[in-house]
C-alpha cells in the first residue's frame, strides 16, 4: 500500500501516537528529537497523527512502509481522542514520572532518618487544628500518619510504614530509611539505562539472600521458660532504647513482657488493658493483674461484690419516654402531668426488672444511667456502672466472657460475664474499678504513669549518635565477612560491639517484615512510569 505523506495542517498541542506503527526501539529513543507530522490515508476520511523519525531527512514522497494488509484493520485503530483526561487533571509519564516518585520516597526517607536508633533525635509536630496541641516524638510511624502529603510515592511508603506498626508493632523507621536507600540506589542504576525490571529481578533475589542470612541467626529458647523470658526482655529493652522513656526501659521491659506471658501463647492484645493516669513518676507504672475499669462506683451502690455475675450492656437507662412521632399531650391539671411521669417511672421500672431477671449482680453500661434506674439497681444489690466508653466495655466483656446486650426479654439468650471480685481501688487520686479472677485468665492491665542500602541502617544509627560512620561500617563489613559474626554498633562505646554479649537482640519478624516490606515498596516505585492526578471533584449547584 502506497501512503502519500502529506504536507502537515496545523497540528493540535496533543498528539496520539499509533503504537503499531511505532515497534523499533530506535524509533522510540528519539520520539522528543524528531519533527512532528501527520500522515493521512487517501482511501479514507479518518487522520491520524504520528511521530516520525527524521521526517525531514525522508521528505516529501510517497514511501512504501510495507504492511499493505494492515488498511482492512485500520477501524480497528479508532480516531484520534483528543483528550481522556479532565482538564484539572495532570499527568507525567516516562521518566519524569519515575524521578517524581524517587524523588518523594527519598525525601520521606531522609525525613524519619535522623529518629532512627537509640541516638535519634526527636521530631517536634504541632497540629494546625482548634488547639494546635504539640506532640514530641521518635516514632517514624506516629511522624509519618501526622504529615499531609500530595506525592503518591511518598504515601506508598507512609502505608508500608502504618502496616508495619500494625502488623509486628516496629521498625517503622527502618522500612522507611531502607525503602529510600533502595530507591536512592536504583536511581543510579536507571541513569546506567539498566531496566527497571532487571534491577526489580535483582532486589527480589538479594531480599531472598537476606532472608536465609536472617533464618540463620534466629535463635528459639520456647522450650526453655527461663532462657525464654531472657531473650523477650532482650527484645523489648532493644525496642525501648529509641523510644523516649528510654530512661526506665527496664521497668517498662519487665511490664511489656510480663504482661504478653499472660497471654500464655495467644497474640490477642485485646486482653491487654492500659491505663494512662497523669501524676506520679514513670517508675510508678505498675501491671495489674485483672481489668481495671477507668469508673467510679457511683453514691449508695455496693463498694465490693464478690462471685460477680455481669451484664454488659448498651442501652438507653435514661427516662423511658412513650415515643410517637408528632405526638403532643395536653393537659388540664398538675395531676396529670404527675400521671404521665409515674406511667414513664412505670416503663422504666419494667425495664430494671427484667434486666435484674437475669440474676446479675452488676450491671455494665455503655448509656448513662438517670438517678430513678440507679436507685432502682442500689435496692437490689446491683453495682451499676454508667457510661463505660466502648472499648473498656468490649474488652470487658471479652475478658469476663460475656456479651454486650440491648435487649433483654430472653434471659436465656443472653451471655454473662464472670469474675471472682469487684472493688474500687485508688490510683493516686482516682478512684478506679478493678475485676479481679476474670474469666480469661491471661488478662491484665498496664497502668501508666507518666546490600548498600542495608548498610543504611548501622550508618544512619551511628551518624545519629554523633559517630564515624565511614570508619565502623567499615569495621562492621570486617566482621560480618567473618562466619557466625553477631557485630553490630555499639553507640555507648562509639566501638563495633558483639550484640549477643551486650543483650542486643530483635524480633525475627519485625526484621523479616522490615526487609520484605522495603524491597516491595521499592519494587512498586520502580515499576511506575506514568502518574495521573485525577481532577478534584466539584459540587454542582443544587437548584
Amino acid at each position: 500500500m502506497n501512503l502519500d505523506l502529506a504536507k502537515p495542517d496545523p497540528l493540535p498541542s496533543y498528539i496520539y501516537v499509533l503504537s503499531d506503527f511505532l515497534r523499533g526501539q530506535q524509533l522510540f529513543s528519539h520520539l522528543f528529537s524528531s519533527r512532528v507530522s501527520a500522515l493521512s490515508f487517501r482511501s479514507t476520511p479518518l487522520r491520524f497523527y504520528l511521530f516520525l523519525v527524521k521526517a525531514e531527512l525522508i521528505g516529501w514522497q510517497h514511501i512504501d512502509f510495507g504492511f499493505e494488509w494492515r488498511c482492512t484493520s485500520i477501524s480497528h485503530f479508532g480516531m484520534a481522542i483528543e483528550r481522556i483526561l479532565k482538564d484539572d487533571a495532570s499527568e507525567e509519564k516516562g521518566e519524569r514520572a519515575r524521578m517524581a516518585s524517587f524523588v518523594g520516597a527519598m525525601a520521606i526517607a531522609d525525613l524519619v532518618k535522623t529518629t532512627l536508633g537509640p541516638k535519634g533525635m526527636d521530631k517536634i509536630l504541632q497540629s494546625t487544628g482548634r488547639g494546635q496541641t504539640v506532640t514530641v516524638t521518635n516514632d517514624g510511624a506516629t511522624i509519618l500518619k501526622s504529615l499531609h502529603i500530595d506525592n503518591p510515592a511518598a504515601k506508598v511508603l507512609v502505608d508500608i510504614s502504618k502496616v508495619q506498626d500494625d502488623e509486628v508493632g516496629d521498625g517503622t523507621t527502618s522500612v522507611v530509611v531502607l525503602a529510600g536507600e533502595l530507591l536512592r540506589e536504583a536511581e543510579k542504576l536507571v541513569a546506567s539505562k539498566i531496566h527497571p525490571m532487571t534491577i526489580i529481578a535483582g532486589f527480589r533475589m538479594a531480599a531472598e539472600c537476606a532472608r536465609e542470612a536472617l533464618l540463620k541467626k534466629v535463635v528459639d529458647n520456647k522450650a526453655n521458660e527461663e532462657k525464654f523470658k531472657t531473650d523477650l526482655m532482650k527484645i523489648a529493652k532493644t525496642t525501648l532504647s529509641s523510644k523516649i522513656l528510654s530512661q526506665d526501659k527496664e521497668h517498662f521491659a519487665k511490664l511489656a513482657v510480663d504482661a504478653v506471658l499472660r497471654l500464655k501463647g495467644s497474640t490477642n492484645l485485646e486482653s491487654i488493658q492500659i491505663i494512662k493516669k497523669p501524676g506520679g513518676s514513670l517508675k510508678d507504672s505498675f501491671l495489674d493483674e485483672g481489668f481495671i475499669l477507668d469508673k467510679k462506683i457511683g453514691i449508695g451502690q455496693p463498694k465490693r461484690i464478690e462471685n460477680a455475675n455481669i451484664l454488659v450492656a448498651n442501652t438507653a437507662m435514661d427516662t423511658d419516654k412513650v415515643k410517637i412521632y408528632g405526638a403532643r399531650v395536653r393537659v388540664d391539671s398538675m395531676a396529670k402531668v404527675a400521671d404521665i411521669e409515674a406511667a414513664e417511672k412505670q416503663k422504666m421500672r419494667e425495664k430494671v426488672d427484667k434486666i435484674l431477671a437475669h440474676g446479675i449482680n452488676c450491671f455494665v453500661n455503655r448509656q448513662l444511667i438517670y438517678n430513678f434506674p440507679e436507685e432502682l439497681f442500689a435496692n437490689a444489690g446491683v453495682l451499676a456502672i454508667e457510661h463505660a466508653d466502648f472499648d473498656g466495655i468490649e474488652r470487658l466483656a471479652l475478658v469476663t466472657g460475656g456479651e454486650i446486650a440491648s435487649t433483654f426479654d430472653n434471659p436465656e439468650s443472653v451471655k454473662l460475664g464472670h469474675c471472682k471480685l469487684i472493688e474500687e481501688i485508688m490510683i493516686g487520686e482516682d478512684k478506679l474499678i478493678k475485676f479481679s479472677g476474670v474469666e480469661m485468665g491471661q488478662a491484665c492491665t498496664v497502668v501508666l504513669r507518666g546490600a548498600r542500602a542495608l548498610v543504611a541502617i548501622p550508618t544512619t544509627i551511628a551518624d545519629n549518635a554523633g559517630l564515624d560512620s565511614a570508619e565502623l561500617v567499615a569495621r562492621l563489613r570486617a566482621e560480618h565477612n567473618k562466619e557466625d559474626s553477631n557485630a553490630g554498633i555499639d553507640v555507648i562505646s562509639g566501638s563495633v560491639g558483639d550484640m549477643s554479649e551486650l543483650g542486643i537482640s530483635e524480633a525475627f519478624k519485625v526484621k523479616q517484615a522490615v526487609l520484605l516490606s522495603a524491597t516491595e515498596a521499592a519494587e512498586m516505585i520502580l515499576r511506575v512510569d506514568e502518574i495521573i492526578t485525577c481532577a478534584p471533584r466539584r459540587r454542582e449547584d443544587r437548584m
